[in-house]
C-alpha cells in the first residue's frame, strides 16, 4: 500500500474545524504520510465509508453533537461495517459519563476540545506505522 492510500476520516459539522485540521496536518499531508477526508455530517461519513474507497480509511476522528446521526450513532454503524477500523471520538465534553459511553460503544480514544495536537499526531503517527 502506498501512503496515499491512507486516509484519515475527520467528521464534524462546524467547518472551522476542517481549516485547522488541514493547517495542523499540512506537513504531513504534503510529505504524503497521509490524506485527510472531511465530512460535515454522520450521514455523509457513512456514505464514504460504503464506497469502494472504505478500505483506504485508516482511521475516523468523530465530532460527537452533531445534527442528523450523532458521533456516537456513527460510531455504532462504523464498527458493524468496519469493527477493525479505529474511531477516536472527539468533543469539549470532559465527563466520565460521555468517555464511557464513547469506550463502551467501542471507541478506541477520546479526544477532548481544545484538541492536544501534539499527543493526537503521535497517536496518528503510532496508528500507521
Amino acid at each position: 500500500m502506498n501512503s496515499l492510500e491512507k486516509k484519515i476520516l475527520i467528521v464534524d459539522d462546524e467547518k472551522s474545524v476542517q481549516f485547522l485540521y488541514e493547517k495542523v496536518f499540512k506537513k504531513e499531508v504534503q510529505a504524503n504520510q497521509f490524506k485527510i477526508v472531511f465530512c460535515i455530517s454522520g450521514e455523509e461519513a457513512i456514505a464514504q465509508l460504503k464506497s469502494e474507497a472504505a478500505n483506504d480509511f485508516k482511521l475516523i476522528i468523530s465530532d460527537i453533537n452533531m445534527p442528523g446521526i450523532s458521533g456516537f450513532e456513527l460510531l455504532r454503524e462504523v464498527k458493524s461495517l468496519m469493527p477493525d477500523l479505529p474511531v477516536f471520538m472527539s468533543s469539549a465534553y470532559t465527563d466520565t459519563e460521555r468517555q464511557s459511553l464513547a469506550k463502551d460503544l467501542g471507541a478506541d480514544d477520546y479526544i477532548t476540545k481544545p484538541v492536544d495536537f501534539t499527543a493526537l499526531k503521535e497517536k496518528i503517527s503510532q496508528l500507521l506505522s
